[in-house]
């Protein structure tokens, strides 16, 4: 008898579970008018490019173009020391260059993100492409497995990476069609000529390279002038997502070590932001000024 009682109860369960699930339905659907708690979102078109952000300054878009990049955001905190976050400091010293460059009127100024927000790392160059960017500034902050390392860097793209990143341009222009085809400097690569269009983008990589190492020499330069601490004295190079456009000078500037408390003390402070943020925006101003096309 008891154990046909509970072949019973093991019978009864799902049939239980189940009109739970239909009172509980049934009881949000009409506190609710019926069916009205389901929320409609318009989703964008598969391809269709996102917001841009906007960009400040002259109105006259002969003047050149920065787009700085605030790393990470949203749910990617990047490198951490306690409460001292990556995509904070980052946010912090990217609103500050831009405040600075903007006081003097002669340089427009956009940031990838201008918030706590995530954007992938594709999207964060391509931002700058799509506005047509004269120079893309991305800004972090280093961590290392010791604490004893310290202070600022700049990195530009290595051979390797532009190797990499003119693979992948020149796949993605083959994919391409008639209405979304691929440009370097404004040029649409015609893909009935692949030697031509090869030769184009090498030379365009060619010059973003020269472009982004003397950005990232002159950065290097206005810092130390600052006595800001350096990690090292010279220009690094990576194999960086952020920094393989093939036709846009890039450089990545790590402002110090967050996990070094006399860096992160630093980098919290809004007087070290202003002495990082002026010597980038002293760095840019060179970049432009010996540029002959923006004089």
């Amino acid at each position: 008898m008891v154990r046909l009682v509970q072949i019973f109860l093991l019978l009864l369960a799902p049939l239980a579970l189940l009109a739970c699930v239909f009172v509980i339905n049934r009881t949000f659907a009409q506190a609710s008018g019926g069916r009205d708690y389901v929320v409609r979102m318009k989703l964008p078109e598969i391809g269709e490019p996102a917001d841009l952000p906007a960009v400040e300054g002259p109105r006259d878009a002969r003047q050149p173009l920065v787009v700085i990049d605030a790393g990470h955001g949203g749910f990617d905190p990047g490198a951490g020391h306690g409460r001292v976050k990556e995509k904070q400091i980052a946010l912090q010293i990217a609103r500050a260059i831009r405040a600075d460059l903007l006081a003097h009127g002669d340089i427009r100024v956009a940031l990838t993100r201008d918030g706590d927000r995530f954007i992938s790392l594709a999207d964060r160059p391509d931002i700058a492409r799509r506005l047509g960017a004269d120079l893309f500034l991305s800004i972090h902050a280093d961590s290392a497995e010791s604490d004893l390392a310290r202070g600022a860097s700049a990195y530009v793209l290595s051979e390797k990476g532009s190797s990499e990143a003119a693979r992948r341009f020149a796949a993605s222009d083959a994919e391409s069609d008639a209405t979304s085809a691929r440009r370097v400097n404004g040029v649409v690569l015609d893909a009935a000529n692949d030697a031509v269009g090869a030769i184009l983008l090498d030379l365009s990589q060619r010059g973003a390279q020269e472009a982004s190492a003397q950005v990232a020499s002159f950065l290097i330069e206005e810092l130390s002038d600052a006595d800001v601490r350096l990690h090292r004295r010279h220009v690094e190079t990576a194999a960086l997502a952020v920094l393989k456009a093939p036709d846009m000078p890039s450089v990545l500037f790590e402002t110090g070590y967050i996990n070094n408390a006399k860096d992160a003390a630093f980098l919290q402070s809004r007087a070290g932001q202003g002495v990082v943020a002026g010597a980038a925006a002293r760095a840019i101003r060179r970049y432009f000024a010996r540029r002959a096309d923006f004089q």
